[in-house]
């Protein structure tokens, strides 16, 4: 591919792990509406996903009102516990500010809510390195319904062309392909690079660092 003149990233599982207090969440949920534990590898493979998502893949149920309580039990052991439990990835400090060095734009395009993502990146002082961030409170259709990824190529007057958007899931592969941008895959979630193989990114990263030296190689 060409170098971007913007990346949009994922937020769950591509910048910062989650996931033990995403489990919690569910764990409290499931057991005030009284259904069935779920094993927490389950719920991992569930991040990225949108809520009513989330419910309907871990119970087998939709009932619109089953939805909205499991959503609000959720949300209620979420604002206890997300920012405080939520851990930026090893690299992710040093890999984000040498992109901005570098002069790229950077954003965020994340089912999580932007009030959520931006207190945790505010609790670590990188909130300022993003100047785009897109949550699932942004939009009428979550991923992989591209909306969020151009309501960001618009906020950052950018083509879609000039964007490549990186993400851990095969739904952020799908969005990304629904909004005609490119793709760069990473294998610090609960994705494969095998798994990634059917959308033809432009490269599957083991570590978010790695996509430096990726992006210098474009040159």
């Amino acid at each position: 591919m060409a170098v971007p003149t913007g990346i949009l990233f994922d937020f769950d599982y591509t910048l910062a792990d989650s996931s033990d207090a995403v489990v919690e969440c569910v764990r409290v949920a499931f057991e005030k509406m009284k259904l069935p534990a779920v094993p927490a590898d389950q719920v991992r493979r569930t991040i990225g996903l949108s809520l009513p998502e989330t419910f309907r893949v871990l119970s087998g149920l939709d009932g619109t009102d089953q939805v909205e309580e499991f959503r609000s039990h959720f949300r209620a052991r979420s604002n206890e516990i997300m920012v405080d439990w939520t851990r930026f990835l090893p690299d992710m400090p040093e890999t984000i500010r040498e992109l901005v060095r570098r002069g790229f734009r950077l954003g965020i395009v994340s089912t999580k809510y932007r009030f959520r993502i931006r207190e945790t990146l505010g609790r670590d002082g990188l909130l300022d390195l993003f100047e785009v961030i897109v949550g699932g409170d942004d939009v009428s259709n979550y991923k992989p319904d591209p909306d969020g990824l151009l309501i960001a190529a618009r906020q950052l007057s950018l083509n879609v062309e000039q964007l490549v958007y990186v993400g851990d899931s095969l739904t952020d592969a799908e969005t990304a392909k629904r909004a005609g941008m490119l793709f760069v895959g990473v294998t610090t979630g609960c994705t494969t690079r095998d798994e990634f193989a059917e959308y033809q990114p432009q490269t599957v990263l083991e570590r978010l660092m790695d996509l430096l030296d990726y992006l210098a190689c474009r040159h």
